[in-house]
Formats: C-alpha cells, structure tokens, sequence
C-alpha cells in the first residue's frame, strides 16, 4: 500500500512549522536528517529543505518520524498559521 502524502494549504503550513520547532531547539537539518536515518526514514538533506519550503508534500511516515525526532506533538506542527 502506498503511503499517504500530506499536502500543504494556505492556512496550515507544515514545512514553516517543522522548521521553527527543528530551529527553537537548536537542531540543524543535517542532524535531524541522521537522526530520521538511523529511525528507518529514507531522507535527504535536500528533500527536508524542500518540505520546509513548502514545495514538496511530505509523507505520513516522515511527519510521525519528524514529531518524534523533535520531540513535539502533532498539534504543534499542525498549527494554523496567524
């Protein structure tokens, strides 16, 4: 079974959310990168600058991975923009 893609929209923004949670704790994206590695994620550097940016969707597996690896919640990275 494929795995579901989560798209982006105007009022949430999944990639802006990731981020600043990723930068408030002092996280880079090559060591969230490793960190998704080593849990099993097939990532890049490049594929995680690109969610970010909001130009590529991200999958439901890469998002619990990202939660887990920042060690925040979904309601945290699914929130609404202001």
């Amino acid at each position: 079974m494929e795995e579901q893609k989560i798209k982006q929209d105007d009022r949430i923004h999944i990639g802006e959310n990731i981020r600043r949670i990723r930068k408030s704790k002092k996280i880079g994206q090559t060591e969230l990168v490793r960190n998704l590695q080593l849990c099993g994620i097939d990532m890049t550097r490049e594929t995680l600058v690109k969610i970010e940016r909001g130009i590529q969707h991200i999958y439901a597996g890469q998002l619990a991975a990202i939660k887990d690896a920042l060690g925040t919640t979904y309601d945290e990275i699914l929130r609404p923009q202001k």
